[in-house]
């Protein structure tokens, strides 16, 4: 099954980082370059089988369900719906402490690691549909990863996230 992955460290910690990954409505909207619309399914917070309903800005909408929620180091996610030329689609996304040493000073900060598995339909289609995936969804996840990174240093969406924490008791 092909994967994608891309990873970027931030200068905040594990549970900030985490947390902005999470956001959503207008602050979501603001940062994620690939989200038009988002929301969860029934549900008014994210956890361990809570499924979401997004519209990517492309069109393409999707229906996943969280398969792990584990703040502040990773979640989940599986396709329970999608377009049809996925037979799967899974992701998973993970927070890692990482210090780094800017300009002679460490700066603690953490290594975010965001992968996506998929196999494309139908069979026969795969060995052109996928290599095309891999430059596609390649190209997607490292301008959405980059696009954390700099949310990651945005006092809206970093006070956003701690508002969300703060909810969430975390």
């Amino acid at each position: 099954m092909p994967q994608v992955s891309a990873a970027q460290w931030v200068p905040v910690g594990p549970a900030t980082a985490f947390a902005v990954s999470q956001t959503t409505g207008e602050v979501r909207l603001a940062w994620d370059p690939f989200v038009r619309s988002q929301h969860l399914v029934g549900a008014t917070r994210p956890a361990k089988g809570v499924r979401t309903v997004t519209r990517a800005r492309i069109g393409l909408r999707m229906v996943s369900e969280y398969a792990s929620y584990r703040p502040p180091t990773s979640v989940g996610m599986t396709m329970v719906s999608g377009p049809w030329f996925f037979a799967t689609f899974g992701g998973g996304w993970r927070f890692a402490p990482e210090e780094r040493v800017l300009d002679g000073t460490p700066v603690a900060g953490t290594l975010a690691t965001w992968k996506y598995s998929y196999a494309v339909r139908p069979g026969w289609l795969r060995p052109v549909a996928e290599p095309i995936g891999q430059w596609l969804l390649g190209r997607e996840i490292r301008a959405r990863i980059a696009a954390f990174a700099l949310a990651c240093t945005d006092a809206d969406v970093l006070a956003a996230a701690e508002r969300d924490r703060g909810a969430d008791g975390a």
